[in-house]
């Protein structure tokens, strides 16, 4: 009888094995050429330039410009494609149209009639939201910048010239004293979310479109929630009065500023949960890649992949359920 066991093939040492190994010695290399230093950290945003009076342009404004013109282009490559009327959608626009597709049957699945009110909300924030976290995870993003003298008892380092015309900031020996001026760094770029202003306004636009949804599916009727005085005049027109009778009137009414302070905190919980996650992840990667310069920090660049998706479903899914329960007045059952 003839042998038809198939051997099994031999796995090749593959081509992108070595590029990875290749990228870890020249990172090892590079971390004894000019060992990595922690960069300045603080939350206010830094200015990149002023661009007219004393407004100044910032670096997550910056990060905001490109996260806008990314889906943009996002945007303009779903319409190419589905202008040239294929059936199925490829490539970038296929991954589009699944994410796009599975957002619309979230929202349709939990706000039912009032999806088509609720949904372009919803898919903005969590796409906005999404691209701004990871565009943490660029190259050069809070690394690349423009160098600037520093100020007496600021933190600074001297200044190397690693190429014509190109310095960077080098770390100071062990018991030898700088000459010179100490600089510190600006990137171009930070990540939008590491700004409260990005988060603050992000919250803002989805609180306030709460209540606009709110009034366009229940009326005038849906401030009833808030300011509930029915109870109260009522009370007044009856002939005989129970403790009861007094009691729930005015217990509405309290209800109802309770519901407005609860307003209020869904904005100071959105902004500062979103900013909170993602500036943590910035600091983190910080202190690794200034202990740790090499392979680590891969590690967490793929946890921080992770954490930007799961902040931006957050942020999505609590507006979703906001808006939901906005729609529906309290009479109802």
């Amino acid at each position: 009888m003839e042998n038809t066991q198939e051997t099994k093939p031999r796995r090749r040492f593959g081509f992108f094995r070595w590029i990875i190994i290749l990228i870890i010695v020249l990172n090892v290399l590079a971390a004894q050429a000019i060992s990595p230093i922690q960069p300045h950290i603080q939350v206010p945003a830094e200015e990149v330039t002023l661009l007219f009076g004393d407004f100044a342009l910032t670096n997550t404004m910056i990060a905001t410009l490109l996260g806008d013109l990314i889906l943009l282009l996002l945007a303009f490559t779903v319409f190419r494609a589905t202008r040239r009327g294929e059936p199925v959608l490829k490539g970038i626009a296929g991954v589009v149209e699944v994410m796009i597709e599975a957002i619309y049957n979230l929202v349709e699945s939990t706000a039912g009639k009032a999806a088509r009110k609720i949904f372009p909300w919803v898919a903005t924030i969590i796409l906005v939201v999404l691209v701004a976290n990871w565009l943490e995870l660029i190259p050069g993003v809070d690394s690349i910048g423009l160098l600037h003298e520093v100020h007496e008892g600021q933190e600074g380092y001297p200044v190397q010239e690693v190429l014509p015309g190109l310095n960077t900031i080098v770390k100071e020996e062990a018991g030898e004293e700088s000459h010179g001026h100490l600089y510190g760094l600006i990137p171009f770029v930070r990540v939008a979310s590491t700004d409260l202003n990005f988060t603050i306004a992000l919250a803002l636009v989805s609180v306030l479109m709460t209540q606009v949804i709110g009034f366009q599916v229940l009326g005038p009727g849906y401030f009833k929630k808030f300011f509930n005085f029915g109870g109260v005049a009522k009370m007044w027109v009856r002939e005989r009065l129970g403790a009861f009778d007094v009691i729930m009137p005015l217990l509405d009414v309290f209800v109802g500023i309770l519901e407005m302070i609860a307003e209020f905190a869904k904005i100071l919980s959105f902004s500062f949960r979103l900013f909170g996650n993602i500036f943590a992840g910035s600091v983190l990667l910080f202190v690794l890649g200034s202990l740790i310069p090499v392979f680590i920090q891969s590690g967490v660049v793929l946890f921080e992949m992770f954490v930007g998706v799961i902040q931006a479903l957050v942020f999505g899914m609590l507006t979703l359920v906001f808006m939901t329960m906005a729609t529906h007045g309290h009479d109802e059952h």
